[in-house]
């Protein structure tokens, strides 16, 4: 009896991972991307990895700056494949199995995802993508193993130390404290005229003497994001305005009003409608989530060296690049040639 490999929650919805095992023709068609010990990846499986991730990079980037974001992409994309091979290929090693229900299960799950439970809309979609039910099955299969592997590789409890987590606590306070907050309103009289000024003291003494802020906005503001709503800015921290606007509006009181700040061809009002201290939260409030970065952290360094050692282990060949005995484990998918567009 072959041992069983533990399958527990391992699973994510969504498109499977290309299948490294590529027949003999499609390594023809398509080239060879790269070689792990005796098995093919070739580019057509880097260009399923890749996806439409490419268009939207030519969406954001032009030039040399393009080129290089592609590069890295695809290359990601091979050393992701090469990873996924070892993993199987150690999986046969060990002489695990799948049971054949988990791999029905999770193809049951992806249809319903997927296709909504439509079974007929799904077995359209695999004959019009050229692909029989079998493949589907070994390419969801490969998927469990993969996963579940991954998952075995750290399977040992982590412990994080209160030593680590309160380093981690005082090297990473801004990401736990809320910083003060104002809710700011504001007049903006444009330096159009000699009287501008004038009117903005004028405006200041009648908000001094109790007339509402808003309202006065409403009627004088020459701001047209703000005038309607009678120069409400909402709760703003200080990232927010300039420099000099920023240092006056936080240096003021609930309920107070600037003096005239004259910036940039306008004069400006500040009014400050409420207050929100700085909130850190303490240690205890965040411990749990600390700990749990920090083990995640160390699964994934967990996993790397795992990952390093089948790496170090094996035969690879990277369109060009040689590694028979881990002299090159330093040697990344990124060092490669481009697969041809």
């Amino acid at each position: 009896m072959r041992p069983r490999l533990t399958i527990l929650c391992l699973i994510l919805l969504g498109l499977p991972l290309a299948r490294t095992g590529a027949l003999a023709d499609e390594q023809v068609l398509n080239g060879i991307a790269a070689v792990v010990n005796a098995d093919v990846i070739t580019y057509s499986q880097v260009q399923d990895v890749v996806g439409t991730r490419e268009g939207t990079l030519a969406e954001q980037f032009t030039g040399q700056e393009l080129a290089d974001k592609v590069r890295d992409l695809r290359m990601a994309a091979v050393q992701l494949l090469i990873d996924n091979q070892l993993i199987l290929q150690e999986f046969e090693k060990n002489k695990y199995t799948i049971p054949d229900y988990v791999v029905d299960q999770q193809v049951q799950e992806r249809i319903k995802a997927q296709f909504g439970g439509d079974r007929q809309a799904f077995i359209r979609t695999l004959q019009a993508q050229g692909m029989t039910m079998d493949r589907f099955r070994k390419m969801v299969h490969d998927d469990i193993v993969v996963q579940a592997m991954r998952q075995k590789s750290v399977e040992d409890p982590t412990i994080i130390s209160p030593v680590k987590i309160q380093e981690y606590y005082e090297k990473n306070i801004k990401d736990y404290t809320t910083p003060e907050k104002i809710h700011l309103r504001m007049i903006v009289i444009k330096k159009t005229s000699d009287t501008a000024k004038q009117l903005a003291e004028e405006l200041r003494q009648k908000a001094m003497g109790g007339a509402d802020f808003d309202k006065l906005a409403q009627m004088y503001s020459e701001d047209p994001a703000t005038q309607e709503n009678g120069g409400d800015w909402g709760w703003i921290d200080q990232t927010v305005l300039n420099e000099s606007l920023t240092k006056i509006a936080f240096s003021l009181k609930t309920g107070e009003v600037s003096q005239v700040v004259e910036l940039a061809g306008s004069y400006y009002l500040l009014y400050v409608q409420e207050k929100q201290d700085e909130v850190v939260k303490g240690l205890s409030q965040v411990h749990d989530d600390i700990e749990n970065k920090l083990m995640e952290g160390q699964r994934q360094q967990d996993q790397q060296r795992w990952l390093q050692g089948l790496r170090k282990k094996a035969y690879i060949w990277i369109d060009g690049v040689t590694n028979t005995d881990g002299a090159n484990q330093g040697r990344t998918a990124a060092e490669a040639p481009l697969p041809p567009n």
